[in-house]
């Protein structure tokens, strides 16, 4: 066995981002007036979305644009929209959090959450396969996608609707247990045998030596041993999450290899989308130097106000609901019956999803010319931003990167170079740092370059 793999750790598809939710109109000079338009490069998840929603004023709209570099990406946002976005006559908020969040981030859920996705999957699928040149629903736009990626992602919400193979032996059937510790192997080689010593040094030596110290051992060190991160109920989570399921392409003597398996993060967590920051101080209370709430309950505390915020665009009253109706998993609505057209509607906010290659070729089309007011680039993307991106910059563009700060398999000198290349490339599109030396080293802000 090897020394290990480190660079394997944050793997090959972000299924979360490396950094905070932010609300990107507040993120560099504040925007409130008229129609915003966000072009969102590789986030990975709905969290910048759902955050920059929650800041919105009444009358403001919010036009999201969305590229991800794989289906099973654009798969997975669509699937956490649609959670996010169920009215709640169906799922009492509570439940929803709890739902989302297991879907989120646990790489197995209860047999009541999978049913839920499944059902979702089903509804997805015929959104994305009978809708062809309209969207009737504008939260989950796919209209734009070409007609091979509609139907790449009909076949990948047919694989997680698909039931469960009573044989585990099927050879239908991934174990992603199995998968897990697989990568948790290859990354640790031959220091797997003390692998409860790595994950402690990363927690301590790492995480929390980077500010997030509500991240919790026992949390974090069960999501490194098997990808659970969230355990908000006492139930059974033994059931595969297919939306953390990809297929990777291994080289194998010269003959390409297709593996289903999980490459996903395994080091830095799901816990940094929604559990490391919050505005309620009562939750980064500590006690004895130790926090007394922990990454799980700022996420959960987290999600459920963006989830009621959501409610409230709706245009019902976010409180109509008492805290106790709300922990009740309704039963008023069969959740069978919520299609895509009965998602919560939002005032003023649509999200639509471009294809795959499309970054390069925004610049073409007239109608993208000087459109985007708010761009934002996660890490693994940031090698895309190019001179290009002026032509589809508004004048007073904001440029929104995400550092490598919490890819924890980076060392302080890669890190502190990425965010040198990362300036170097931004000055070459056109924008110049924001607020020279007050970036929060967890993104980069930039603004267009005054001519």
């Amino acid at each position: 066995m090897s020394a290990g793999r480190a660079s394997e750790g944050a793997g090959c598809v972000t299924w979360w981002g490396f950094s905070p939710a932010r609300d990107l109109l507040r993120t560099g000079p504040v925007r409130n007036e008229g129609d915003v338009n966000v072009l969102l490069v590789g986030s990975g998840d709905p969290r910048h979305i759902l955050k920059t929603i929650s800041g919105l004023k009444d009358k403001q709209s919010l036009h999201v644009w969305v590229v991800e570099n794989s289906m099973e990406v654009v798969a997975r946002q669509l699937l956490l929209l649609y959670l996010a976005l169920m009215p709640q006559e169906s799922m009492g908020i509570n439940e929803k959090t709890e739902v989302f969040l297991e879907v989120f981030g646990n790489s197995e859920i209860r047999s009541q959450t999978e049913e839920t996705l499944r059902r979702a999957a089903s509804q997805l699928s015929l959104s994305v396969t009978e809708t062809l040149e309209t969207s009737a629903y504008a939260c989950l736009n796919t209209t734009l996608l070409k007609f091979k990626e509609r139907d790449e992602l009909a076949r990948i919400f047919k694989l997680w609707i698909k039931p469960r193979s009573s044989s585990s032996s099927s050879p239908d059937a991934i174990s992603i247990s199995k998968a897990w510790d697989y990568r948790v192997r290859q990354h640790l080689g031959t220091r797997y045998d003390s692998k409860r010593g790595c994950f402690d040094w990363d927690l301590t030596m790492k995480l929390h030596e980077k500010g997030c110290g509500v991240i919790n051992k026992q949390q974090y060190v069960q999501w490194r041993e098997r990808g659970l991160a969230f355990e908000m109920r006492d139930g059974v989570y033994k059931i595969t999450n297919p939306s953390l399921l990809s297929s990777r392409v291994f080289d194998q003597k010269g003959d390409r290899v297709v593996v289903r398996g999980y490459w996903g993060d395994i080091v830095s967590s799901p816990y940094l989308s929604f559990g490391i920051e919050t505005d309620d101080e009562s939750l980064l209370k500590t006690q004895n130097g130790q926090h007394t709430k922990t990454a799980q309950d700022l996420s959960v505390a987290n999600v459920q106000g963006l989830l009621r915020s959501l409610s409230g665009r709706r245009g019902c009253a976010a409180t109509s609901q008492s805290d106790s109706e709300a922990e009740e998993p309704s039963t008023r609505v069969d959740r069978k019956s919520v299609t895509v057209n009965d998602l919560m509607h939002l005032n003023g906010i649509s999200v639509t999803f471009l294809p795959l290659d499309s970054l390069h070729k925004l610049p073409e089309k007239q109608k993208y010319s000087r459109y985007f007011s708010n761009i934002y680039f996660s890490a693994s993307c940031a090698h895309q931003l190019g001179p290009t991106m002026r032509q589809i910059a508004a004048p007073d563009a904001v440029l929104v990167v995400e550092l490598a700060k919490f890819i924890l398999d980076v060392n302080k000198e890669q890190e502190a170079g990425f965010a040198q290349k990362v300036a170097s490339v931004a000055l070459e599109a056109g924008f110049e740092p924001w607020r020279e030396g007050s970036s929060d080293d967890v993104h980069a802000v930039f603004v267009q370059q005054k001519e």
